[in-house]
């Protein structure tokens, strides 16, 4: 027997949650999390575009946030993500987490984004 490690479970969830997502004809809302930072961004598959994007390396984020932990900047990444995206016209999208579980900073920025306005 041989042990799977938890990169390829990530990878098999990741993998799933596109294939369920591809029937969808909505935007896709993908999140990137590191250590110290969260990457979002929205995409237009059928294009290949990426429509809006915001993540705590932003200038704005850092000029406007003085977020004191991971989840309050996520929250935040979350709201700035949806203002965008608003301003480009997309009002629904379709959260894809990228394998990762859905509680603290992944929680939290989808639940900025709805905040926002933003509907999925």
């Amino acid at each position: 027997m041989s042990r799977v490690s938890k990169y390829e479970r990530k990878a098999r969830r990741a993998k799933g949650i596109k294939f369920n997502l591809s029937a969808n004809t909505r935007p896709r809302l993908t999140v990137f999390r590191s250590l110290k930072h969260i990457y979002a961004q929205i995409i237009n598959d059928e294009t290949q575009v990426t429509i809006a994007s915001a993540s705590t390396n932003d200038k704005e984020f850092k000029t406007q946030s003085s977020a004191g932990n991971k989840c309050n900047a996520s929250k935040a990444v979350g709201m700035m993500l949806a203002k965008r995206a608003l301003q480009a016209g997309v009002k629904s999208v379709a959260f894809d987490r990228n394998g990762y579980l859905y509680h603290g900073r992944v929680k939290s920025l989808a639940d900025g984004a709805r905040e926002a306005g933003l509907d999925f």
